[in-house]
């Protein structure tokens, strides 16, 4: 009898849970936040298609990372995850994975790629002090950011962890102001991710 109710239990649960998704509009932000983000989803990768068609763009970033010297190519790491983050982190821990101190210099990117996610932050928090936007924002996407404030952690956590650029995620939530002191933590994940692919990619290597 036990287990039943145990069973009964977790499914009221998971209702309830559902019930409040539903009622607070998470869904419907999600898939509003989806919907509008696959024709510049389907844009880049043509426009990255075309590219590298007649460029070989992962070739350049490796001929790039072994050209440069350690301070350049952390530099321009740095400066990829500040701005808008296209640039797949990927290839740089595969760099950090052949120089002699890999441990390090993966710390070192994880630690790069966080900051630039707060660089971008305040980025999307400048952007909004333009009178223009700022005036777009608050009588024409009023409904848009009061749901992207009450969900500012999940996009955080998404742009950390998944393969998604990291830093349009903190931009984002920059321009909804969403709390500075959420997005230092949620953002901290953006390290366990770096030490997740360190070890599948180091193993691969």
């Amino acid at each position: 009898m036990k287990p039943k109710s145990n069973t009964k239990t977790e499914k009221t649960k998971l209702q309830l849970l559902h019930q409040y998704y539903s009622y607070t509009g998470f869904y419907s932000f999600v898939w509003n936040a989806v919907k509008k983000s696959i024709p510049f989803i389907i844009l880049l990768v043509a426009a990255i298609y075309v590219i590298n068609h007649f460029f070989n763009i992962n070739e350049a970033l490796i001929e790039l990372t072994k050209t440069l010297p350690v301070y350049g190519v952390m530099l321009f790491f740095f400066a990829s995850e500040s701005f808008l983050g296209l640039v797949p982190p990927e290839i740089f821990i595969a760099w950090a994975a052949k120089m002699h101190a890999p441990w390090l210099y993966l710390a070192l990117l994880a630690l790069l790629s966080y900051s630039g996610g707060l660089v971008s932050y305040y980025i999307g928090y400048v952007i909004t002090k333009i009178p223009k936007i700022h005036t777009y924002l608050e009588e024409k996407m009023d409904k848009q950011l009061k749901n992207s404030r009450k969900w500012g952690g999940f996009l955080i956590v998404v742009g950390a962890l998944l393969p998604l650029p990291f830093s349009i995620s903190c931009m984002a939530t920059g321009i909804i102001n969403f709390p500075f002191k959420n997005v230092m933590l949620y953002g901290s994940l953006r390290l366990l991710r770096f030490l997740i692919y360190g070890f599948v990619i180091f193993q691969a290597l």
